[in-house]
């Protein structure tokens, strides 16, 4: 075998636009990731995060919330696909008829078996080195969801919410969420 063979194919955002819609992928760092489908619980936790944050932007006029799918172009080798996420009025130029071209203020994705190592390592790090605001790590198996926050160039664990717990958003001012709601 070559080393060429050996090496595995490295992809573009030209490559990953003419995947197939049937499918949901992502790519980090040019290497393509296929999604599987959301189980159930994961679709509710993720359904009444978003008429939570939906209603609180509508009400606000602060920005606009998007769902997955969206792919989020952070660069040429990385498009991701958030469960659920918040640009700010104020940020409104990335978004775009096709996708959104940059970092939201706030990302949340909620774990699943297959993706806690992206969500908790790879993501975590890209969401930090493209410059999201806050990152909500959201675990079912717990009934918690972990904050992040940018610090500097980083985004920081800032607070571990459980089950009885409140939720306060910094990017999104004046938003709280009990998470008894959510779990």
């Amino acid at each position: 075998m070559s080393v060429a063979a050996a090496e595995k194919k490295k992809y573009t955002y030209e490559d990953y636009m003419k995947l197939s819609d049937d499918e949901r992928y992502e790519l980090i760092e040019g290497e393509l990731i296929m999604l599987p489908t959301p189980k159930t619980e994961h679709q509710r936790i993720s359904g009444k995060i978003s008429q939570k944050i939906g209603r609180f932007v509508e009400e606000k006029k602060c920005g606009d919330a998007f769902f997955a799918p969206c792919d989020v172009v952070l660069g040429g080798k990385d498009v991701v696909q958030p469960d659920i996420l918040f640009v700010s009025k104020e940020r409104e130029q990335i978004i775009e008829e096709d996708n959104i071209k940059g970092a939201p203020d706030l990302v949340v994705e909620i774990v699943s078996d297959s993706s806690a190592y992206n969500d908790f390592v790879t993501k975590k790090m890209l969401y930090s080195k493209h410059g999201v605001q806050e990152y909500w790590i959201v675990v079912p198996d717990d009934e918690a969801i972990e904050l992040f926050e940018r610090s500097g160039e980083k985004l920081i664990l800032k607070r571990r919410c459980e089950k009885g717990d409140k939720l306060a958003s910094t990017v999104l001012k004046g938003f709280e969420m009990e998470l008894a709601e959510i779990f």
